[in-house]
């Protein structure tokens, strides 16, 4: 199953970007036996500043076609690590072959984008840096792969 990082904005080089790297990295290794990944991000910017509508169609194009939608939303269910790799796993096995996550703009996702998905994540009640949510979501990635695997990163 493919992953797709869909999030409005570019990230530059900087400590953010070299870690959101070395874990899809580590995801991508990790995952491959599992039938996980790889995983790649689509950065896409609105450079008209549209607001949310305009950011929600950016989006949309962003997602592969048949893709399982997952927006990161605040207002989305907030997991366990465990609790996320069986989700994945179990969207792996129903033949998925496509999972697209969606990172919002500043102001958030639009909500009929919102309605459109089938599942909404939370990283809890807090409003976090768009920047920082993709290396959330890149350790929780290769997190869930590891668990999948059976591997050591993950303690309970």
């Amino acid at each position: 199953m493919r992953v797709h990082i869909c999030a409005m904005g570019r990230l530059r080089t900087g400590p953010e970007k070299d870690l959101i790297d070395d874990y899809l990295v580590r995801f991508d290794r990790t995952g491959r036996a599992l039938g996980l990944g790889p995983a790649r991000i689509i950065e896409v910017e609105d450079k008209k500043n549209g607001g949310m509508s305009a950011e929600a169609a950016l989006l949309r194009r962003a997602v592969p076609e048949g893709a399982l939608l997952c927006v990161l939303d605040e207002r989305g269910r907030v997991e366990t690590s465990p609790d996320f790799a069986s989700r994945l796993g179990v969207w792996r096995d129903q033949g998925r072959s496509d999972l697209a996550f969606v990172i919002g703009g500043a102001d958030g996702i639009e909500p009929a984008l919102r309605k459109q998905a089938d599942h909404a994540l939370s990283f809890g009640k807090m409003v976090w840096p768009h920047m920082l949510v993709r290396v959330m979501l890149a350790e929780q990635l290769y997190r869930a792969a590891s668990i999948l695997a059976g591997g050591p990163y993950h303690r309970e």
